[in-house]
């Protein structure tokens, strides 16, 4: 296995004699753990500054918490926060990138729409193309594989950070894939070369790859999070607990008032395929219920090829609103710099998804419009795909 990080630095042709720029946090390594901005920093062009996503470079910010600017105290290179307190500062501004010739993006997506590290490179390439600005995408595997796909479309109505790219929200495409299909699809004027992993089967899931996995964000801590994630994130969209300020956020869900014996029997008895529930508790340190014990459930995967997690997830909340639907309630607070439209309907692109948890409509339907949505995908993303499929 090659990352596109590592092909870069061995052969830094297209950096010679450039000034660039680094978009990575601490995920974006090569296989032996060197950070992609140090790995270039020697590669011939001059690396003049460090973009880092959501959380920081470090990985230390919580989700939505604004991260200031700093500096690399090694390479004593400014590094700029695209993740601050409004949405005016998640693109690079022209006075940021003036100067440059190259920006490399390298950036450990993990194959959800609303995982933002994604979105952060379609802003980026919106400015770069106004910029002049070439783009280089180190590409990376999908830790789901590039098989598999789950979700709808996004309507305008719902378009945010979560939503920015025209994808699934389980896409099955890598970065670079994904750089393509925007480059086709809005950007005719931009400059960008990607640079394919070698030796990665598309179906291969990360602990396939023999790869190193390094957090890309304070909640991701294992493959295991990112396999449920595209559902179980849905949870953010809510009153309850998802598992922030435990040992497995995402894998455990649950609040104070949850009866934590039913839920589970629910889930259970609708035997969703690759997963079964366990009644779980649990005390966040920090985040929603911090200090309170929370009764809920844990995530346990037992077959992921089976695995429908969005559907999952959306059935999970379906469950406790009909079980609790005087406790449960929706996120009233702002999500990722939008009010007033439903945290849910962000996520998920429209309110469809919503109106089936609250039970107004069958889950059935819903997932069938999905599927064909990605039936739809499948052709569309065709022309851009680096991996063959199996």
């Amino acid at each position: 296995m090659i990352l596109g990080l590592e092909r870069l630095r061995d052969d830094p042709a297209l950096l010679r004699g450039r000034r660039f720029a680094v978009l990575a946090n601490q995920a974006s390594v090569t296989a032996d753990l060197v950070p992609a901005w140090r790995a270039l920093a020697g590669a011939g062009g001059r690396l003049v500054r460090i973009f880092a996503p959501e959380h920081g470079l470090w990985g230390v910010a919580q989700d939505m918490e604004a991260v200031d600017a700093g500096r690399d105290g090694a390479l004593g290179i400014p590094v700029v926060s695209l993740y601050g307190s409004s949405a005016a500062t998640l693109a690079p501004r022209r006075a940021e990138l003036d100067g440059l010739d190259a920006l490399v993006v390298d950036l450990p997506d993990i194959g959800c729409r609303y995982y933002t590290f994604a979105a952060t490179m379609a802003y980026a390439m919106t400015a770069c193309e106004a910029a002049g600005v070439e783009v280089l995408v180190c590409d990376r595997p999908n830790p789901l594989g590039g098989v598999a796909l789950e979700g709808g479309p996004v309507d305008p109505s719902c378009r945010s950070f979560v939503s920015e790219v025209p994808v699934p929200v389980r896409h099955g495409m890598t970065l670079g894939e994904l750089a393509l299909l925007l480059r086709a699809e809005r950007h005719p004027d931009l400059s960008l070369a990607v640079l394919a992993c070698e030796g990665w089967r598309r179906e291969a899931w990360w602990d396939e790859t023999g790869l190193p996995w390094v957090a890309p964000s304070p909640n991701m801590p294992t493959p295991l999070t990112a396999t449920i994630y595209p559902g179980a994130c849905l949870v953010e969209a809510t009153n309850l607990s998802e598992g922030r300020g435990t040992t497995r956020p995402f894998q455990l869900v649950g609040a104070p008032w949850l009866d934590g014996e039913a839920l589970p029997a629910r889930l259970n008895g609708i035997d969703p395929p690759g997963v079964r529930f366990r009644a779980a508790r649990f005390r966040p340190e920090f985040g929603k219920h911090a200090g309170d014990v929370c009764a809920g459930v844990e995530w346990h995967v037992t077959d992921r090829a089976r695995l429908r997690p969005l559907e999952t997830g959306v059935r999970l909340l379906a469950e406790t609103r009909a079980l609790h639907p005087d406790d449960f309630a929706w996120r009233r607070e702002a999500y990722e710099f939008v009010a007033g439209v439903p945290a849910v309907d962000l996520l998920t692109g429209s309110p469809a998804a919503r109106e089936v948890i609250e039970g107004r409509a069958g889950a059935d339907g819903l997932f069938a419009g999905w599927r064909a949505h990605c039936g739809e995908f499948t052709a569309r993303r065709g022309p851009h795909l680096l991996y063959p499929m199996p």
